[in-house]
């Protein structure tokens, strides 16, 4: 074992004390000989770690999984889920959650290692992971992090010195990833369906005591966590659709209770506007296509309040209704926030009826131009719309007129409004030609220095600098569509 002063580590396992039937004790899976790739000091400073014991061949043990700090208790959550609609059991098939984290400034964060071998949970897999898809969530997740989106966080990743075998030999890796929990909704569904009531409702006052500690006990407490989990999905799905992320595989175990973005497999960001954007391979039917996003969380979010009606009232129909009641909140919460960010990116600070058209026209323009979502909205913000195909056609010019005269009837001055601009248009995105140009050259030639600028790009969205620009260029449209990967 690590020892935990040197190297910062303050670990509880409040997950560990639930009843047992959620998860199983597991050993590490030691590996060959593990290589530090990368690796996160700034986030390593605020959950008050020392980066420069953590980067030692003790530190890089432990994110190899070849050993475990003081007072950690490694273990495999179990879960369930749908994917892609029909539902099976799961679980950590090659994932360990070694303790959560408690921070200087009180929080507590999931620490887990992800490709760390094979769990109780890993059916007819290895348990392991390629360095690509690890490198692709390490620069996704921190991007989105830098964007303001909630999301779990990427400490570390390192090589085993091992291969693992896909479709072809590829060179093994382990992600070291920090969540504020790692409670799916798929938690639920499993403790709903092989759990008892006991162990249903241990589990649902355990996410209210960690995530949602202001909800009150006296009251139907369970119905106010279904709410409080609605409020926070409606928040964050909006979130995704103002940046233009799609993440590929919405399957009910993918979706935290706390709200955060997690599991970043075939994810990426749409370039072209379109709502019909599918880039996961294995999603042929486009169940989770960019424009389907919010009604897929709004189906997701149906899924765990089954799982809750038993704690919601001891009648199954009343509690049904009671779910139901709470559900048909989603879409008027969804859409207020999704309103609200659109507003924000044309500089609107105010509400008027007429917002809703003003903002679907100038999107259903971008559609049929076939234009760039985040470049759109970045020209907006600096008024250089004459590099657009959407300059100068006729419906256009009406458009930007009404705008126009929208932001004149405000009381905020323009130089106000184009902060809010500013602050609410990314200059940069993880493009995906730039994302897989980093990927080639690090997996293919270990040559790590073009995704660590990348990342240094990303880490300011909103700075809008000057050495931004050459990360804000498109490729060319292609006869083959870009395609990902789940990369299990």
């Amino acid at each position: 074992m690590t020892k935990q002063k040197e190297s910062g580590w303050h670990l509880d396992n409040s997950y560990s004390r639930l009843p047992n039937t959620f998860f199983t004790d597991i050993s590490p899976n030691p590996v060959e000989s593990p290589e530090l790739i990368i690796f996160n000091d700034a986030l390593a400073v605020s959950l008050g770690l020392e980066a420069q014991v953590l980067q030692s061949e003790e530190g890089i043990a432990v994110f190899a999984g070849n050993e475990v700090p003081e007072d950690a208790i490694p273990l495999a959550q179990a879960y369930a889920g749908h994917q892609f609609g029909h539902f099976t059991m799961l679980g950590d098939g090659r994932a360990m959650l070694i303790g959560e984290q408690l921070t200087p400034s009180g929080e507590r964060f999931d620490i887990q290692l992800k490709g760390s071998g094979r769990t109780p949970y890993s059916r007819a897999g290895d348990g392991r992971a390629a360095l690509g898809p690890m490198l692709r969530e390490y620069i996704i997740s921190e991007a989105m992090h830098a964007l303001g989106i909630p999301t779990s966080r990427s400490l570390a990743v390192v090589t085993t010195g091992e291969s693992i075998i896909r479709e072809t030999e590829l060179p093994g890796a382990i992600l070291t990833r920090v969540a504020s929990s790692h409670l799916r909704f798929g938690t639920f569904q499993y403790a709903a369906k092989w759990g008892s009531d006991e162990e249903l409702r241990a589990l649902a006052d355990y996410a209210i005591e960690r995530h949602f500690p202001d909800i009150e006990v006296d009251d139907n407490r369970y119905l106010a966590l279904l709410q409080a989990v609605i409020q926070r999905q409606a928040t964050l799905v909006a979130q995704w659709q103002l940046v233009g992320f799609i993440h590929g595989v919405m399957n009910t175990d993918n979706m935290t209770i706390s709200g955060e973005t997690i599991d970043y497999g075939p994810c990426a960001f749409m370039d072209t506007y379109d709502p019909a954007t599918v880039f996961s391979s294995i999603d042929v039917q486009s169940r989770y296509a960019y424009g389907n996003q919010p009604n897929i969380v709004g189906w997701n979010l149906a899924r765990f309040a089954e799982s809750l009606i038993s704690l919601l009232h001891t009648d199954y129909s009343a509690g049904a209704k009671l779910a139901q009641d709470a559900l048909s909140e989603f879409p008027e919460h969804y859409y207020a926030n999704w309103l609200a960010g659109m507003r924000a990116k044309l500089g609107i600070f105010n509400e008027e009826q007429q917002d809703a058209a003003l903002i679907d026209s100038l999107l259903r323009m971008m559609e049929q131009q076939r234009v760039d979502y985040t470049n759109t909205f970045r020209a907006l913000t600096f008024d250089t719309l004459e590099k657009s195909v959407l300059f100068g056609t006729p419906e256009f010019i009406e458009w930007q007129e009404l705008w126009q005269a929208r932001l004149d009837r405000q009381q905020e001055s323009k130089e106000l409004a184009h902060q809010l601009m500013r602050n609410s248009n990314p200059a940069v995105i993880p493009r995906n030609h730039r994302v897989e140009a980093a990927l080639e050259t690090a997996v293919e030639h270990g040559d790590y220095s073009v995704m660590e600028k990348l990342l240094n790009v990303l880490s300011h969205p909103y700075a809008h600098s000057p050495e931004q620009a050459e990360y804000a260029t498109t490729m060319p449209e292609s006869d083959e569509p870009y395609h990902t990967y789940c990369g299990t």
